[in-house]
């Protein structure tokens, strides 16, 4: 690809600069490129690609006057810088620029373009109505950082059945717990893709990766389990996600991907008249998509159980919703050790709420048993001693 000093440049984000990465590297084959306007029409109306199901068109139409001023009078060949937080990432040799429609981008993506649809908005703010096709080369580390450590895992343990499980971890909680263990009791590898998305949502990342470090560290088989960041882009998004979610895992290695029944993606639609479900678009798909069903903690047996097989009801149930376990962590509020192991709670108030308590050693001493020796104890330890004390059932 010809480049010099002079060339004009394009701008994008850092979600675009990723999802540029990731399908370069070959994670959504067999989508490699950029589409131009006769292929993105084709795979828009059609949903396949190569004789795989794909939901929409793979483009680049960034927003913004100077991004609009060059595509609209560069011309085929001229090769544009990419830019994005002002640092040049990558180059594109243009093919073809075309016009597209927003609106019916959207309802491509989500299934509306209703911009109530918290995805529907942020993807506005970043869509141009200008694509542009043509070869390019980007720079993004974290991708090929991820190949390299799932690749070098697989060889040192010679793992051949390798599971995949997507989670946004907002908080991690008992059920993701044992969704993971159901999957590793028949798998020789499991890879967690643990969601990290470009807007603000629950708990920041770092903290969610710790949390579920902990959890990987202290309680499975370390040389079973990998940890692996997923930039979660507007592609990954809408009722098409888990077409995606399947492609990515077949990509980096994995042979089964599992989902809980309650996924968004596992839906009934109509298409053509007649009553579908995801899993007639994964027949072209070589990897195993298994269902796990919603676990809930019954008060009658007094454990965490599948709604399939405890034979009592719903008013039994405790549900692992996530929404409000998050909304008593960011109150400060350490869950019940039924939700969300104490270990984990700990992880992510002590990161919440740094320096929180003026005189947390003074209250060790107050409230805990300890060795008789001036020992300097941490945030965390705090919280777990704290939970323990609410476990003792003498005095209630």
């Amino acid at each position: 690809m010809a480049s010099s000093n002079k060339n004009r440049a394009l701008y994008i984000d850092e979600e675009a600069l990723s999802t540029l990465a990731l399908v370069k590297a070959g994670l959504i084959s067999p989508v490699t490129g950029l589409m131009n306007r006769e292929l993105a029409n084709q795979v828009d109306q059609t949903k396949v690609f190569k004789g795989f199901p794909y939901p929409f068109a793979f483009i680049l139409a960034p927003k913004g006057n100077k991004n609009r001023r060059i595509l609209t009078s560069a011309a085929k060949g001229e090769v544009l810088d990419l830019i994005c937080n002002d640092k040049k990432v990558g180059k594109l040799e243009v093919e073809e620029t075309f016009e597209i429609n927003t609106q019916e981008r959207l309802r491509y993506i989500y299934g509306t373009s209703d911009t109530s649809h918290p995805g529907v908005k942020n993807t506005m703010a970043r869509l141009g109505d200008i694509a542009v096709s043509g070869e390019y080369e980007v720079e993004y580390p974290l991708i090929n950082d991820n190949i390299r450590r799932i690749q070098a895992m697989i060889k040192r343990t010679g793992a051949k059945k390798i599971s995949a499980v997507m989670l946004a971890a907002n908080p991690f909680n008992r059920a993701h717990e044992r969704i993971i263990r159901q999957a590793l009791s028949s798998s020789d590898m499991m890879v967690i893709f643990l969601r990290k998305p470009f807007t603000a949502d629950g708990l920041r990342y770092d903290i969610r990766y710790e949390a579920l470090s902990k959890f990987v560290d202290y309680f499975l088989p370390r040389n079973k389990v990998i940890i692996i960041p997923f930039e979660n882009s507007y592609i990954f998004a809408g009722y098409n996600e888990l077409i995606l979610d399947a492609l990515l895992a077949k990509n980096y290695g994995c042979s089964e991907l599992m989902v809980g029944k309650n996924h968004a993606g596992l839906g009934l639609y109509y298409d053509k008249n007649r009553i579908n479900t995801i899993f007639d678009r994964f027949k072209d798909i070589d990897i195993n998509i298994t269902t796990v069903d919603e676990y809930v903690f019954c008060d009658t047996c007094k454990t965490l159980v599948s709604i399939q097989t405890c034979p009592h009801g719903e008013h039994h149930h405790t549900h692992y919703h996530a929404e409000s376990i998050l909304k008593l962590i960011q109150s400060g509020i350490i869950p019940p050790s039924i939700l969300v192991r104490k270990e984990v709670s700990a992880s992510i108030l002590s990161k919440l709420f740094p320096d929180r308590f003026k005189n947390l050693q003074e209250m060790h001493h107050s409230f805990f048993s300890g060795s008789g020796l001036l020992e300097n104890q941490s945030e965390e330890q705090f919280y777990i001693k704290l939970s323990e004390l609410y476990q003792v059932t003498s005095l209630t």
